[in-house]
């Protein structure tokens, strides 16, 4: 498979990578088999992360210690030092590495945030002596948040930034892009299928390939067929036809007054609901676990979700113009009728 060089970091990546998302929701045989098929098409880059639960642990016993060859990328949402310096050693142990190639700050989509991580005597600090040590060899940023992103780019104090890239054209994309390519920082393109919202492959990812020619894409994958297809579609004409045309403009149409983006311009919300969280529900449910579903981070947000006071001043922030309020409410339903089916599975066991 054709190499692309991945910015400053000078590492030769494929130009599909996987995406390590999708094998939490499925067992450690079918993981590793999904693994290793990657392996066998040419991807040389895996990316995952610390808070993908098992995720790290099933590609590290697919590779079984397999490392030369390959770029290991993970990630952190730790904000501390202490809590960075644990992650690390987790993820160091799960993979059965002695170094990460691209260890990333992720989810970095607020200012509070960046600035955390921008602070010389914070986590960055704890990473940057594990790179003087040779157990990092580079340090990224992964974000949601675009003007976010481009602060990370323009800090000079990142060799790569993950960010959403698909079709459905996040706004200043082109400007994050190109601020990258002027400082030489790799992107990474996730969520080339909007995680799950576009269905056809061949659309999304033949968009990408004729569009950005030194990007690195990396879909999520759950099963064997899903790599096959795509390798099969990178490896062969990125023409596309005009039924895929009409396909692409067909699904902009569908999604684009319907789809969250998570740029959270929304925010701040009056009664503190983190309205990504809901907003995305429909994409969560096709990647996520069904505990992380129904329990935990993303229950608690449908909880404060309760609390909408219907004030309307997301709707007001949302660049997309998206029906927020109605949104929310039509996915607090579905995730309260999926969470009462989730405990009675619970109960009959």
């Amino acid at each position: 498979m054709e190499k692309i060089r991945l910015g400053k970091t000078g590492l030769m990546v494929t130009k599909i990578g996987f995406g390590g998302i999708p094998i939490q929701r499925v067992s450690e045989e079918q993981a590793i088999a999904v693994v290793n098929r990657c392996l066998e098409l040419g991807i040389n880059f895996l990316d995952t992360a610390n808070g993908y639960t098992n995720s790290e642990e099933h590609i590290g016993k697919a590779l079984g210690g397999r490392h030369e060859g390959l770029i290991l990328a993970t990630k952190s949402l730790a904000r501390t030092r202490e809590e960075i310096a644990n992650h690390l050693k987790l993820s160091l142990q799960r993979l059965g590495v002695e170094y990460i190639d691209l260890y990333q700050f992720h989810n970095v989509s607020d200012q509070k945030a960046l600035k955390v991580i921008l602070d010389p005597d914070g986590p960055r600090a704890v990473v940057e002596e594990a790179q003087k040590a040779g157990i990092v060899k580079h340090i990224g940023i992964t974000s949601h948040q675009i003007d976010i992103a481009k602060e990370a780019v323009k800090s000079g104090c990142f060799e790569t930034i993950m960010f959403p890239l698909n079709f459905m054209d996040y706004e200043g994309t082109g400007e994050l892009l190109s601020l990258a390519r002027q400082r030489d920082v790799g992107f990474i393109a996730m969520k080339p299928l909007a995680g799950g919202m576009i269905d056809d492959a061949a659309v999304a990812i033949k968009y990408l390939l004729q569009r950005f020619s030194d990007v690195l894409i990396i879909p999520g994958i759950e099963k064997v067929p899903e790599i096959e297809e795509i390798i099969q579609i990178a490896e062969g004409s990125w023409k596309m036809t005009a039924a895929e045309k009409r396909k692409m403009k067909q699904v902009k149409l569908e999604l684009g007054t319907r789809f969250c983006r998570r740029c959270d311009y929304c925010q701040p919300c009056t009664v503190e609901i983190p309205i990504s969280d809901v907003m995305s529900f429909p994409n969560l449910a096709k990647r996520l676990p069904l505990v992380r579903l129904y329990t935990g981070k993303f229950a608690a947000s449908f909880e404060k979700a309760l609390n909408c006071n219907e004030c309307g001043e997301c709707e007001e922030r949302c660049p997309y113009n998206l029906p927020i309020r109605e949104m929310m409410k039509e996915h607090i339903k579905r995730h309260e009728a999926g969470k009462k089916e989730y405990e009675a599975q619970l109960a009959s066991r």
